[in-house]
């Protein structure tokens, strides 16, 4: 009876998430833009940081809870999910097509966020200085996005002809008229359903886990990930389909630098600040995981870049992406039986 109301949370949570952050997204976003925020700098900040909320809230929750590890395994295996099952079965279902500048420039402060984080972790601990380091990353990472946003606006206003396709796609999918009382309702309405999915689906993948005896960074790494990482999923599908293949793979990008920012820092600042103590690492992370994870986005760096002009993700690399994860998930499933 248990393992049954264990998986209704776990899906009902999973659904619950889906639908509060996409609610969550549209009240800040229509909140911003009635402040007379530009679309593009509320895709590059509001819809990344909003995509990242699933994970963020079930991070902290999961620290809460006495279950850091989960926390630390949704932040990788939500990176890993984005990358190579998301990107990859969005890439299947439609090439994708990347032109534009300011996600060329976000690459490689990506690439400097995983550096980061890798050193931060490398002692085998997440301490609470670590997880303000982090954080503090993230506010930082948000404030540069918001000046890199303005300056390409005011750019594309002295220029003709040279708006950013990332800045045409925001502007298409984000200019939604909505009263700003309206906004806030759904951005608390959200939040609110936000915490408490993140809290029956944390109850039962613990409850999953143990009756399983399999570890929390497992159940982070897997079930958990690919639950938080739904979210990334239809909207890059949903995007690509429309012909906004910028908005797919930005979503991506912006959301792994959010995970490892803010889904790693927050249970390092909660663990030391609630229980005085600092998250020890299982030792998978580092030789497993976390390596996994910046081959998949070295992997995808060759494939979207577009060394010599417009960067593409084709099909056959679409499913090389996801045989990759397919891989990945049976490495992990024999690891822990």
């Amino acid at each position: 009876m248990e393992m049954l109301l264990s998986s209704i949370a776990i899906l009902s949570g999973f659904l619950l998430l889906i639908w509060s952050a996409d609610r969550f997204v549209m009240g800040a976003s229509g909140i911003a833009l009635n402040f007379g925020v530009s679309p593009l700098i509320i895709g590059l900040t509001i819809v990344g940081f909003g995509t990242s909320a699933p994970e963020m809230i079930v991070s902290g929750v999961a620290a809460l809870e006495g279950t850091p590890n989960l926390a630390i395994g949704n932040a990788l295996g939500s990176n890993i999910t984005n990358i190579a099952l998301v990107l990859g079965v969005t890439a299947l279902v439609t090439p994708l097509m990347v032109d534009s500048k300011i996600l060329k420039r976000e690459y490689p402060i990506m690439f400097i966020i995983m550096i980061l984080a890798w050193g931060l972790l490398w002692d085998g601990e997440l301490s609470i200085s670590d997880g303000y380091i982090l954080i503090s990353g993230m506010i930082a990472l948000m404030i540069f996005i918001t000046l890199m946003g303005l300056r390409e606006k005011n750019r594309n206003k002295n220029q003709l002809n040279t708006k950013d396709p990332l800045d045409e796609e925001f502007s298409e999918e984000l200019l939604k008229e909505m009263p700003t009382p309206m906004a806030f309702l759904w951005l608390i309405i959200g939040l609110t359903i936000l915490l408490v999915s993140s809290r029956m689906l944390i109850w039962g993948a613990v409850n999953i886990a143990h009756a399983f005896q399999v570890s929390d960074l497992v159940i982070g790494l897997t079930i958990v990930a690919i639950g938080t990482s739904l979210p990334e999923l239809a909207a890059s599908i949903t995007s690509a389909l429309k012909g906004e293949h910028e908005i797919a793979i930005g979503n991506i990008i912006g959301s792994n630098m959010f995970n490892l920012l803010g889904v790693l820092g927050i249970p390092g600042i909660m663990t030391g600040t609630i229980f005085g103590s600092s998250i020890l690492i299982d030792p998978s992370v580092l030789s497993r995981d976390y390596p996994v994870m910046i081959a998949l986005s070295v992997l995808l760096f060759v494939f979207a870049y577009g060394f010599n002009g417009k960067g593409r993700v084709n099909r056959l690399e679409g499913g090389v992406l996801l045989t990759c994860y397919i891989a990945y998930m049976v490495v992990i499933f024999q690891q822990s039986i």
